[in-house]
């Protein structure tokens, strides 16, 4: 594109001296007629023309800025009313001009208050509405937090993150940090945000799990493995934050709010599919999740409609997607392997004997979990190694002589699960367990299918349990139809679904 009598490009490439390019951009015979005002912004329309057609360090600054990727850094903002430096090619070239110094003046400052005289996008100025509005509906809102003793974020309904996130509520804690539900006023979207403690060995867990969530999404582009998908990470003030879409609750949360009503069979089997399927792609990956239980498994959708099960009153989901979360202690199978991994009652056998462990200390988790699903109770309500081991004999019968030889721990003797059976914790384990088959509520083929599932998953030997490729061809889940055998792109939820 040409600049005003100047054919493109020719303020860089062109033969003529700076001299005579100043004088080139006016009619010769009127250059005295002329006003400086007109000379200076017919200067600073042919220095930008140039630069737009050269692709010089000045173009483009005008442009919309581009929407963080799944990827992305956000970084937090200049201050309000910052200018940006003058282009040192710029300036350069205007010397070379030689204008006079009333017109030099008038062109620092046509181009010092440009930016501020153009006019914002159509983006820019929904965020500056929307960012308004939160400020008006709380009027002591601040961006400058702080932590408390432990490390987390102090901070309140209202409060900005980089003057773009504006906290709404908190939807959960842990020994990492917290998981906020924010308002993007960029988006005008709500989104979950982990905030993570402002503690070394946090912020490095953070990373670790950033790189593993990365590592995810370039494998799965198509958003088909149920897996969590990052929107974006940042550091703020000394803590990692991590982007994801707004989930509903997790399964356990459900079951918990649904008085410990076990699923019903068929959302069971959905929910198990997806799991299977979503550990599956992970395993395929060289990652190991570690940490499988139901807290670490949210619905995309919370919405129930309330029947009359059993004469009483039961929620039931209207729909079962689900989607993998928390990776903090995921692992490469390159990488160290801990010696003690997984919540204490989804952890297998080897993990408690310190045998070692791989990928399928991950499917004996899952086994726990359709356990679960389907009875409402937890299979090994334990706290303690001994009586963990104690549990598992009595649902599945003597642990392997080979694994109890192996182990160098201490609870066995000749062999033997060094146990008490007269003890008051023999009592316990007694009193809440029983063999695995008696947990089920009746010998419909269904529900028959579903515990050779679970049985073969928590086999004792790693080797000898069911992998998840092999539990995806089990006769049960073609029972389950073909449109639920895939995953949904998720929309996220806007201020109009949870209002201020």
């Amino acid at each position: 594109m040409a600049g005003e009598g100047v054919p493109g490009g020719s303020l860089l490439t062109g033969s003529k001296s700076g001299v005579e390019i100043g004088l080139s951009l006016n009619n010769n015979n009127n250059v005295k007629e002329q006003t400086d005002e007109q000379r200076a912004k017919k200067t600073v329309n042919a220095v930008s023309a140039a630069f737009s057609t050269q692709g010089g360090s000045g173009a483009g600054q005008g442009a919309p800025p581009e929407e963080p990727t799944t990827t992305a850094t956000i970084r937090e903002p200049p201050p309000p009313g910052a200018q940006k430096p003058k282009s040192a090619a710029v300036q350069n070239l205007i010397t070379q001009l030689q204008l006079p110094a009333s017109v030099s003046a008038k062109v620092d400052k046509i181009i010092a208050s440009g930016d501020k005289a153009r006019k914002p996008s159509r983006t820019g100025l929904q965020t500056q509405q929307n960012r308004s509005k939160i400020i008006e509906q709380n009027p002591l809102a601040t961006d400058k937090l702080r932590d408390d003793k432990d490390g987390h974020l102090v901070y309140s309904k209202g409060d900005f993150i980089l003057n773009r996130f504006v906290i709404h509520e908190t939807l959960g804690e842990g020994t990492f940090g917290k998981v906020v539900r924010v308002i993007d006023t960029v988006t005008d979207n709500f989104m979950a945000l982990k905030i993570i403690k402002n503690v070394n060995k946090y912020r490095e867990a953070a990373r670790l799990e950033i790189k593993v969530l990365q590592r995810l999404s370039e494998r799965d582009k198509e958003k088909q493995n149920w897996v969590i998908h990052m929107g974006g990470h940042f550091e703020y003030q000394g803590h990692m934050c991590l982007m994801f879409d707004l989930l509903g609750p997790s399964i356990f949360d459900f079951l918990k709010n649904n008085h410990y009503r076990p699923y019903p069979i068929n959302q069971t089997m959905h929910i198990a599919w997806q799991v299977c399927k979503a550990v599956k792609f992970l395993h395929e990956n060289k990652l190991t999740h570690t940490d499988l239980k139901p807290e670490n498994i949210l619905f995309v959708s919370g919405d129930y409609t309330t029947q009359v099960m059993d004469k009483k009153p039961t929620k039931v989901l209207k729909e079962t997607q689900i989607r993998l979360i928390d990776f903090g202690s995921a692992t490469f199978d390159h990488e160290h392997h801990s010696t003690i991994v997984s919540t204490r009652h989804y952890r297998a056998p080897e993990v408690i004997l310190e045998l070692g462990w791989n990928q399928p200390c991950d499917v004996w988790s899952v086994g726990c979990i359709l356990y679960e699903l389907y009875t409402g109770c937890t299979l090994f309500q334990t706290h303690e190694n001994r009586e963990h081991l104690a549990m598992m004999e009595r649902v599945l019968g003597d642990i392997p002589p080979r694994m109890a030889k192996k182990t160098k721990t201490k609870f066995f003797v000749n062999g033997r699960l060094d146990w008490a059976q007269s003890s008051p914790d023999a009592a316990y384990v007694r009193d809440n367990c029983k063999p695995l088959r008696r947990s089920m509520t009746c010998t419909e083929p269904e529900h028959v299918e579903l515990f050779e599932i679970i049985e073969h998953m928590l086999a004792y030997e790693p080797m000898g349990r069911m992998k998840l490729s092999e539990a995806i061809e089990h006769r049960w889940f073609r029972r389950l139809p073909d449109e639920l055998k895939h995953s949904t792109v998720l929309t996220p939820p806007t201020k109009a679904n949870f209002p201020m």
